[in-house]
């Protein structure tokens, strides 16, 4: 099958029941947190559904910038700044788990 065939058959449609407005706040140091306000088609508010924040950093190592994210189970900003330190010390050591499995397989 070609490529021309294959992105003929993703469907690429947005899908209008499941949009959100995105604000960023950083403190400029380590933590970058998303805010995903959930909207109507209308771009209007939709209060049937919850707020969604997602935390970000980035780690820099010997081989580049390593990207840190996951959701944060927060219902305010305040409490998402609260759980991000938390969230982001569990990504890094499932990183680091990551890193240290692989370089156990090269050595094999």
């Amino acid at each position: 099958m070609t490529v021309h065939a294959q992105n003929a058959k993703i469907n690429l449609d947005v899908d209008r029941n499941n949009l959100y407005r995105e604000d960023s706040v950083t403190d400029i140091k380590v933590a970058a947190i998303r805010r995903l306000t959930p909207i109507k088609a209308d771009g209007s508010d939709d209060h049937n559904r919850d707020s969604i924040f997602m935390g970000q950093t980035q780690l820099i190592s010997p081989s580049g910038p390593i990207l840190l994210q996951s959701l944060l189970e927060a219902k305010t900003l305040e409490e998402a700044m609260d759980k991000f330190p938390a969230a982001m010390q569990k990504e890094m050591d499932k990183a680091i788990a990551q890193a240290e499995k692989e370089q156990q397989g090269k050595g094999k």
